[in-house]
């Protein structure tokens, strides 16, 4: 099957413009270098029609930037997307195809526009609805999401905090996409609130066909919601595993730390372990396995050569010199 969209060894950087004191410098000879902060580091990732990806990882391991590469907020550095197999730069339509609803709706929701306007403005500039016909599209998206369509005259604050998300799905299926990049949605909203909105996400998913790219630290609201699971770290894919699979038996050293944190009933009394030290500074990564430095089975091989991303089971894809072949599935010491 052709993913709807596939991105291939995309990578993104963020170089910081050279002010006046640097400019002065490197006309007086010095060689002074401009800061880079490699947020994404050749990462290949598809989505398949109606499948749900959990993308996760610690903070600033780059999975936000990588959403936002998808939805065609960030341009790539490096690699390309590919639209139902075709350069998503060909297709005029592929930038409206991918969506995506925000962290906190109160930051991403115009504070000064009435709720009909936010929702309708995005379809009315693209010629996919008339201008007569907003107020009624307003009404129609807000009842689709679970909330009166009366409340399209209000402004955002005059709303709480999972109501105000449920708007940013309405703007962001205004213009009907097929995927939708769902950046940490959940994670400033109450356990009840968070339930009703993952609710949401299934039931649309089932009506429209939607895709998700689901953008999370919470494992356990991945387990639950997600097909697939990609683990990164430091702007690298580490591993993606079918949901099952992966929680069953992790393979990968960060993946396994990772997984092994998750609260569960059935564990009882635990000490809380952390993994040891701090990720490192993507302004300068680590040479070889960008885990290395943190890694318990980590030797000069880890250090000096970057593993690859190869599969080791069906559908199944690890980067880890420490993981065995597809017939052991193993990680040996």
């Amino acid at each position: 099957m052709t993913a709807l969209l596939e991105m291939q060894n995309v990578s993104k950087r963020f170089e910081k413009k050279a002010d006046l004191a640097i400019r002065i410098a490197r006309r007086l000879g010095a060689k002074v270098s401009t800061p880079i902060v490699h947020a994404v580091d050749d990462v290949s990732l598809a989505i398949q029609p109606g499948e749900v990806v959990g993308l996760v990882g610690e903070s600033g391991c780059g999975k936000s930037t990588l959403g936002r590469v998808a939805a065609g907020i960030h341009a790539p550095s490096a690699g390309q997307l590919l639209w139902n197999g075709k350069p998503a730069t060909r297709d005029a339509q592929a930038r409206l195809k991918v969506q995506m609803v925000f962290q906190d709706p109160m930051s991403s929701l115009n504070p000064r526009h009435r709720i009909d306007r936010i929702i309708s403005e995005a379809p009315r500039f693209h010629g996919q609805i008339r201008a007569r016909d907003a107020d009624g599209f307003a009404a129609e998206m807000l009842e689709k999401v679970g909330l009166d369509p009366a409340f399209r005259t209000r402004y955002p604050h005059q709303f709480s905090g999972g109501q105000r998300q449920r708007i940013a799905i309405a703007r962001a299926l205004a213009v009907r996409p097929e995927i939708i990049v769902a950046d940490e949605s959940v994670s400033a909203l109450d356990v009840s609130v968070q339930a009703q909105v993952l609710n949401l996400f299934m039931d649309l998913r089932a009506e429209l066909g939607l895709a998700y790219l689901f953008i999370s630290h919470d494992l356990g609201v991945v387990e639950h919601i997600a097909d697939r699971v990609v683990i990164m770290y430091l702007g690298r894919v580490v591993e993606a595993a079918p949901t099952e699979a992966l929680f069953a038996n992790p393979l990968h050293p960060y993946a396994q730390a990772l997984l092994a944190e998750v609260p569960r009933l059935t564990r009882g009394k635990r000490r809380f372990q952390p993994i040891k030290g701090e990720i490192p500074s993507p302004l300068n990564p680590p040479s070889g396995c960008h885990f290395h430095p943190r890694c318990p089975l980590a030797d000069g091989e880890c250090r000096a050569v970057r593993p690859a991303l190869r599969q080791v089971a069906d559908g199944r894809t690890v980067a880890c010199h420490k993981v065995a072949g597809a017939s052991q599935g193993e990680t040996r010491p």
